[in-house]
């Protein structure tokens, strides 16, 4: 039998002015995963469905920043981000 996987959304904020790195601004699981998710497409935030990286950034604390371990695949998230608003902003 499949296992059944648990939906889980993590949401990062970063101001460059005021923070050192990007910070968990929302984490859950099942509806409230759901409720992110929602949140996030009606305000047009771009989603990137990346398990590996949901795991690291939902084990940490609401508006701790991200640990330098993991610079490099946030770095990834916002180019892809960047890209997908780059992609708006031409339409």
């Amino acid at each position: 039998m499949a296992k059944k996987t648990i939906k889980k959304a993590v949401a990062l904020k970063y101001d460059k002015q005021k923070d050192g790195a990007p910070k968990v601004a929302a984490k859950g699981q099942g509806l409230v995963a759901e409720k992110i998710i929602e949140l996030a497409k009606k305000h047009n935030i771009p989603i990137k469905d990346d398990p590996d990286l949901i795991e690291v950034l939902s084990s940490l604390e609401l508006n701790e920043e991200i640990p330098s371990e993991i610079y490099v695949a946030v770095a990834e998230l916002l180019a892809f981000v960047y890209s997908a608003n780059a992609g708006k902003s031409a339409s």
